[in-house]
């Protein structure tokens, strides 16, 4: 189990997601406030930038640029040098829902899910795919079918991506071919808690963020074994990821609802927990 109790980091937040940690700090996304965030372990915190239309997804290029998933007007940005966000890929062509979730794998290239149907207007649950934007900026498919494709890892030899479907319960895993395709589909665990977000560990467990109040943290080995939980009195988990020193901080980003007219400020929180088994793998970590 966790060795300690999680501590706070940084409250007053509307909706946080899509942890990253890069250069000793953590970079998530602050959906309803529409800015990007770094902060650092004593609490202190940058707006990285500002995304009118939402931002979700998080990761880096190999060069070091910022890539931010715009979610309402389903685009991927490049976060420039001058400070400004500009388009690096147009997703509506695949997207059927907002975008979302976003893993950014060692060359670059970035796969991104999307709800699949209009979450917030009610629609029913519909199948969608998910978008692979590749090292030159061009856009396709790369799986379909997929229920709320959310979180993702990549193991650390590259060659499996794993992916959260949130609305089918579930983490399915893929093979990586060398263009970027994705082949092998295959059931990695059925899960007893929707998936978020979701990190990789050294032992290749997943750590998964279960969304529906009162909800929690669930560290699930393949098959489906649960081997730790983190249970919630009033906030439900949205995202989490292995960062810190030694990549044994488990960030748990939380919130006390999703839904658009509660996300305002001190709806959600970050705190963290100082757990015994690394991170692992992509998202990527950088100290």
């Amino acid at each position: 189990m966790a060795r300690s109790e999680p501590e706070l980091l940084l409250d007053g937040l509307c909706f946080p997601e899509g942890p990253r940690y890069r250069d000793g700090r953590l970079f998530f996304a602050d959906q309803h406030a529409h800015e990007v965030v770094a902060v650092e372990a004593s609490g202190a915190r940058e707006t990285v930038a500002q995304v009118p239309q939402q931002p979700s997804g998080l990761g880096w290029m190999p060069d070091g640029t910022l890539l931010i998933v715009s979610m309402r007007d389903r685009k991927l940005l490049a976060l420039g040098s001058d400070g400004g966000l500009h388009e690096r890929a147009d997703l509506s062509q695949i997207a059927s829902g907002h975008c979302n979730d976003m893993i950014v794998d060692a060359r670059g290239r970035a796969y991104v899910g999307n709800f699949g149907f209009d979450l917030d207007g009610g629609a029913a649950p519909a199948p969608t795919s998910m978008a692979l934007v590749d090292e030159a900026g061009s856009v396709r498919a790369v799986a379909d079918e997929l229920l709320f494709p959310n979180g993702c890892a990549i193991t650390e030899d590259g060659k499996t991506l794993i992916v959260a479907e949130t609305f089918a319960a579930r983490l399915t895993a893929f093979d990586i071919a060398e263009d970027g395709s994705l082949s092998s589909r295959r059931l990695w665990a059925q899960l007893p808690a929707p998936p978020d977000g979701i990190c990789l560990d050294a032992e290749g467990c997943i750590w998964l963020a279960n969304p529906i109040p009162p909800g929690g943290f669930l560290r699930v080995a393949e098959g489906g074994e649960v081997r730790e939980r983190i249970d919630l009195d009033k906030h439900a988990g949205y995202a989490c990821m292995l960062g810190g020193p030694e990549r044994r901080t488990l960030f748990l980003l939380e919130a006390l609802s999703s839904q658009p007219p509660d996300c305002t400020p001190g709806n959600g929180r970050i705190r963290t927990l100082e757990v015994e088994v690394p991170g692992a793998g992509w998202p990527e970590y950088r100290p």
